[in-house]
């Protein structure tokens, strides 16, 4: 387990059953391997709801809005039309970079990690992107490294909402509506 999972534990306890996932086939859909931070993040969380606010994408979640394998879809086919208008973060100007979500709030801005050739998937770092503009930021961690972070305060985001964090923290695991 990674240091920053166990500081996800402190913030907020296993919610019970873990929750096991076929990431072959998550995997060969989604034609590229997912971090294994992140895939012990969904085995303990699952698809969760963290401050009210940012939501961990799951593939196949039980709340089918949150839901990894189609939001993944719909961001590479949204991104590709945006970047016809808006310039491109500079992080993504390289030859096959690209992003892939796993995060949303409550707002619509979205997490990706950052993907570029030659990187490992575990050395795959987060674009936070703005939800009604072409504001990006780059934090040069994983994701859940960077979950824990903004929850205990060690990073601010300029574009996640300045009410999240909450003083006292909520989390809650995805359900189906």
């Amino acid at each position: 387990m990674t240091n920053a999972l166990t500081r996800l534990l402190d913030i907020a306890p296993a919610p019970g059953e873990p929750r096991d996932k076929d990431w072959g086939e998550v995997e060969r859909i989604l034609a590229v391997g997912l971090p294994d931070d992140y895939k012990e993040l969904i085995r303990i969380y699952g698809g969760s709801n963290w401050d009210d606010y940012l939501y961990v994408l799951e593939p196949n979640c039980p709340n089918k809005h949150y839901d990894l394998l189609t939001w993944a879809k719909y961001q590479a086919d949204h991104l590709e039309d945006l970047w016809k208008f808006e310039k491109k973060p500079a992080e993504l100007e390289a030859e096959g970079a690209t992003v892939i979500p796993w995060a949303t709030t409550d707002n619509g801005e979205c997490l990706y990690w950052l993907v570029l050739p030659g990187l490992e998937l575990n050395e795959w770092t987060v674009m936070v992107n703005e939800a009604r503009g072409d504001r990006w930021e780059h934090y040069s961690v994983s994701c859940t490294r960077f979950l824990a972070s903004v929850l205990d305060g060690e990073f601010r985001s300029n574009i996640l909402s300045s009410l999240f964090p909450l003083p006292t923290h909520q989390f809650r695991r995805l359900a189906a509506v």
